[in-house]
């Protein structure tokens, strides 16, 4: 059943990134990888938020399956390693070593400051286990 769940989720959250990576492609252009930033930012925020929510300490405990569904699932569909490497690779070849940097270093530090956000506004959502 795991397998199913997240067989689902992985499809909802692949087209979730195919709609705004194109999205933001299409308001921002295509001479930059905008739209892969933006959704490996935003699953990088949700995913943090989402497992600090559900997790034991979390304010509303999840089902497992829920958290796979979820986390694995949507957010495993949804974000872009793989087209981030790609990208990035693309733009060395063409000796776009500055935007190439660039999509390294703001892929790297948004991602880890969004996962920390995400988590953080969880943390405050949580009730406080202190008597």
């Amino acid at each position: 059943m795991s397998a199913l769940v997240i067989f689902l989720g992985s499809g909802l959250g692949g087209l979730a990134r195919w709609w705004l990576a194109g999205w933001v492609g299409s308001q921002a252009g295509h001479t930059f990888p905008w739209g892969t930033l933006v959704v490996n930012v935003t699953g990088s925020f949700l995913i943090g938020l989402f497992a600090s929510l559900t997790g034991p300490e979390g304010r509303w405990v999840a089902p497992l399956m829920l958290r796979q569904f979820f986390m694995l699932g949507i957010c495993g569909g949804y974000t872009t390693f793989s087209s981030f490497s790609l990208q990035t690779l693309q733009l060395m070849q063409e000796g776009q070593w500055l935007r190439a940097t660039a999509n390294t270093v703001l892929s790297l530090v948004l991602c880890l400051v969004a996962v920390g956000l995400g988590h953080a506004l969880a943390v405050m959502l949580n009730p406080s286990k202190a008597p």
